[in-house]
């Protein structure tokens, strides 16, 4: 049977080895019943496994349109953009919103290393509810922490308030926001064009191998050290309609109702070897099983037969860390 349209866009940005990351993504998306169109901003070139693409025109360009399954494609569209990819979140999430069927509901951005482990329409209910946002593993981050009174003095420069909610630091690898609230990404925008001017512009970033950001804006008590997240975090305090957070469990942070598995740091899941990591006394990461458990449909990124084998090793290596882990 035949799913229905989702109601809502998807898009992430991606450039190099992260298009194994966006293939995780679209197919556990398509596992949860997701069904509509993803947008994939990227650099650079097409993955090896984008096939059949048909050139369509999207925002005065070309874009490549790929069908993955019935009711499921996505939209490859090329980035000119000098930002780093982590500072083009909300200018991208704009440029899609302007693009999308007017029936739309919602936009959704996930980073390319994180997968979906809920149904999809338990996203949708969430955006309903305020912005949706997840908590960081850094978090909390109290009202008068050294970061946050300098995000306070630098925006009333700039003549935006900001308001202490709540010590909850999110993650910038997820955003979700239903169609009356499109104006918190032109806030995001405002504020991360403003950020640019302390870091030193939006290509820099503390992902950038070749260009690391100085000491005083990159430090523990750097207002910008995390550029987009802290933006984002900033935007959540200068907004004034409802956010709804989730918690640290919902990106795999802590224990608890699992959405979004997020695979922080630069050991992405399709980087692993599970015995070297088990030998390096690394325990497997919920992100791990999860992106192993779905890369071989819709879209075959690796075997059947590779994919069983390997969420097979995590299995194996997780549990002989219990008894002889580091």
């Amino acid at each position: 049977m035949k799913k229905n349209i989702t109601s809502s866009a998807v898009c992430t940005l991606f450039e190099g080895h992260y298009h194994y990351g966006v293939a995780g993504l679209v197919n556990s998306l398509y596992a949860q019943d997701f069904r509509g169109t993803i947008y994939a901003g990227y650099k650079g070139v097409l993955p090896f496994w984008a096939t059949h693409l048909e050139t369509i025109e999207f925002s005065r360009s070309k874009a490549s349109l790929m069908q993955v399954a019935d009711n499921l494609q996505i939209i490859f569209v090329p980035l000119a953009t000098d930002y780093h990819l982590t500072n083009y979140k909300p200018d991208f999430m704009l440029e899609v919103w302007n693009n999308v069927p007017q029936h739309t509901d919602g936009i959704f951005y996930f980073d390319p290393d994180i997968v979906l482990v809920q149904n999809w329409i338990h996203m949708e209910n969430w955006i309903t509810c305020g912005i949706a946002i997840s908590e960081d593993v850094n978090s909390p981050l109290q009202e008068f922490h050294p970061r946050r009174c300098a995000w306070r003095k630098f925006f009333s420069s700039h003549s935006i308030d900001l308001k202490f909610k709540n010590p909850i630091y999110v993650n910038g690898g997820f955003v979700g926001v239903y169609r009356n609230d499109i104006d918190f990404l032109h806030l995001w925008k405002k504020i991360q064009e403003l950020v640019a001017i302390e870091i030193g512009g939006l290509n820099r970033s503390i992902f950038a191998k070749s260009d690391q950001l100085a000491e005083h804006v990159s430090g523990d008590f750097a207002p910008f050290g995390k550029t987009d997240q802290d933006a984002l975090n900033v935007t959540l305090e200068a907004y004034t309609k409802p956010i709804s957070y989730g918690g640290k469990e919902v990106m795999g942070f802590e224990n608890g109702l699992l959405i979004i598995p997020h695979a922080l740091g630069r050991r992405k899941p399709w980087m692993i070897h599970p015995f070297s990591e088990w030998i390096k006394g690394r325990k497997p990461k919920v992100a791990d099983k999860a992106f192993w458990s779905n890369v071989s449909s819709p879209i075959n990124v690796y075997s059947v037969s590779k994919s069983k084998i390997m969420a097979l090793n995590i299995k194996l290596f997780s549990l002989l860390y219990r008894f002889y882990g580091k």
